[in-house]
């Protein structure tokens, strides 16, 4: 089923049950690369352990080999803010922020998220800008459950709530021209979905549909620039940024955060759907 002018694809709860395998392939995946980051190891071996684990669970990753891409994560660490590539050159150094986005795709059903991760000793101002951007997916998620649940809900509502938590948080720059996304049996789908904007427009918060909400923010401009190899994306001014991504979904009694271990339940309480109290790991 699929809506008009868009192509936004609503999923049913069989569906959404299939994208939360995936989802938690996702999940480990980059609970283990979180675990392994550390002073001296390479972006490279995080690649390594995002692939092993993926494949692992009978999935594949979903970035290798998407529009040439060569790798099965993108490891963006300091000014870079997406895209970046993993390198055995690149090691990471006490001090340093890595964003690590990883995806995966489980019997045609996609699962896509981020983290951002200090290494070592990181500067309290760094982190605090990583837990912010974090509050404020959250936040977006969180409105776009409230908004399916009044049946009032638009998709810019989301973009309001993280654009108005990155403001709450302090004076960050909200990356111009990336965003979240529809995702499901692709990894990228309409609609767009913005971290800014006014609340009250777009497409209508219903249940089946699916999202990836991934806000990127950074310590000074939101300016950025693609680097030579046609993937990383940096900061204009290289200041420091931070990326943090969930897919999650809409039901009718809530939402569920498909690439959270806990479904969203300690973030969300009450506005997660029952469904993931009977939930499974991936199969």
């Amino acid at each position: 089923m699929r809506r008009p002018q868009l192509d936004i694809q609503l999923k049913t709860p069989d569906q959404i049950e299939k994208m939360r395998a995936a989802g938690l392939v996702v999940a480990r995946a980059l609970r283990l690369m979180r675990e392994a980051v550390a002073p001296g190891v390479s972006t490279a071996d995080l690649d390594a352990i995002a692939e092993s684990t993926i494949r692992e669970a009978g999935a594949i990753p979903s970035f290798k080999g998407y529009h040439g891409f060569p790798a099965s994560i993108c490891s963006s660490v300091n000014e870079q803010v997406v895209h970046a590539i993993p390198s055995s050159q690149q090691v990471l150094r006490e001090g340093d922020l890595i964003s690590i986005d990883c995806g995966a795709v489980l019997n045609g059903w996609h699962g896509d998220a981020a983290i951002t991760v200090g290494v070592g000793e990181v500067d309290p101002a760094l982190l605090k800008m990583a837990a912010v951007a974090e509050d404020a997916m959250w936040a977006g998620i969180a409105a776009a459950a409230r908004g399916a649940a009044s049946g009032k809900g638009r998709l810019t509502d989301i973009s309001h709530a993280v654009e108005t938590a990155v403001r709450k948080g302090g004076r960050y720059g909200i990356v111009d021209g990336y965003g979240g996304h529809g995702i499901g049996t692709e990894m990228h789908q309409d609609p767009h979905v913005l971290n800014h904007g006014r609340p009250g427009k777009g497409p209508r918060l219903v249940p089946g549909l699916a999202l990836a909400i991934e806000p990127m923010i950074t310590m000074g401009s939101p300016r950025t620039v693609e680097l030579t190899d046609g993937w990383t994306v940096v900061t204009r001014d290289r200041s420091m940024a931070a990326h943090v991504e969930h897919s999650m979904a809409l039901l009718d009694d809530g939402v569920w955060v498909l690439t959270a271990e806990d479904g969203g339940r300690a973030r969300l309480g009450d506005l997660v759907t029952a469904r993931q109290s009977a939930d499974s790991p991936a199969r």
